[in-house]
């Protein structure tokens, strides 16, 4: 008998499911049942259109402060990209894949955290910019050679990847467990988070992306970037998800952060301003550079791909 009752919720959730997908997730914008799902709405497109596609990257740079106006670097979709979104929309459509995904989910979500789900099933990848993208904002040919990266929060190191292959020496932060073994899969070195302040040496490259509104102190996280960068040539790569909605994520549920980063302004140019002018300045950072990209998370059943506005800041440390 309990098997029988077992084998007919199975089915009846498959069909909730099945349903779910064809009614209540048709629509442009969703409340994502991902990541940042409680707290903004997620932009997908299960037909990609390249016209559309072209409005992730779109600024006017005349809203922009009058110092930040020069640095902004235009963007646009590129062949990495467009690879991405075609295996996101492919893995989208693994019917069997999708359902065993979301049924473990709903098994463990209030236990889990959501990226540490993604870590055990391999699943969720995110994608912030292409190694020409990259290039293009560090300023740097396709044969530069750092000494170390380090990727805070690095994930399954899928973005990690882009980058590791202008340094020597590549280290990586994570804090759960499923994704610390993603990384050590691929032999970067896993620093604790509270280890990589103190190695003893710095780093070429700190990468901090889409990191900022995930932690409970950013402003100190920022400072101790600072302190850990090589001094003069050193340089961070930032992405902030904007418009800033700032929350932390503690074991399947969503908190606010013990200290609170104002970012002002109501338009993605006015936030980006803000950031450049007051946020980096007070700690003590410059922007070099700055780019508008989509933040790109693999999709699930219900929808092909979810997308976040992302701003792609290069900063270096006041001399």
């Amino acid at each position: 008998m309990k098997t029988l009752l077992f084998g007919a919720w199975v089915v009846l959730y498959v069909s909730v499911l099945l349903a779910a997908r064809r009614t209540m997730w048709s629509g442009k914008y969703v409340r994502s049942p991902l990541a940042r799902a409680a707290f903004m709405n997620m932009v997908t497109n299960t037909e990609f259109s390249e016209h559309e596609a072209q409005e992730w990257y779109r600024c006017c740079p005349d809203l922009l402060g009058e110092r930040v106006r020069p640095l902004f670097v235009q963007s646009q979709l590129d062949a990495d990209t467009q690879a991405f979104l075609q295996r996101s929309v492919e893995k989208s459509g693994w019917l069997f894949t999708q359902l065993y995904h979301s049924f473990f989910s709903t098994i463990f979500s209030p236990i889990i955290s959501r990226t540490s789900i993604n870590g055990f099933l391999g699943r969720g990848s995110m994608f912030v910019f292409s190694l020409d993208q990259f290039q293009r904002l560090l300023r740097i040919d396709s044969d530069w050679k750092g000494e170390r990266l380090l990727d805070l929060g690095a994930g399954d190191g899928g973005v990690t990847d882009v980058m590791g292959s202008h340094f020597r020496e590549v280290y990586a932060t994570e804090v759960s467990p499923p994704m610390k073994w993603q990384l050590q899969r691929k032999n970067y070195k896993v620093l604790e988070i509270d280890e990589w302040q103190r190695t003893g040496f710095q780093y070429d490259l700190i990468s901090c992306l889409n990191l900022l509104d995930r932690c409970d102190e950013p402003l100190e996280l920022l400072r101790d970037i600072k302190n850990a960068l090589v001094p003069g040539s050193g340089r961070m790569i930032l992405a902030v998800v904007l418009p800033f909605h700032p929350y932390v994520e503690i074991g399947g549920r969503w908190v606010r952060p013990k200290e609170q980063l104002q970012v002002k302004g109501k338009t993605w140019e006015e936030q980006v301003t803000n950031l450049s002018e007051e946020v980096f300045q007070q700690v003590g950072f410059e922007v070099e550079a700055v780019t508008r990209l989509p933040y790109l998370c693999e999709g699930d059943m219900n929808q092909d791909y979810y997308v976040l506005d992302d701003a792609v800041f290069v900063l270096r440390a006041n001399e």
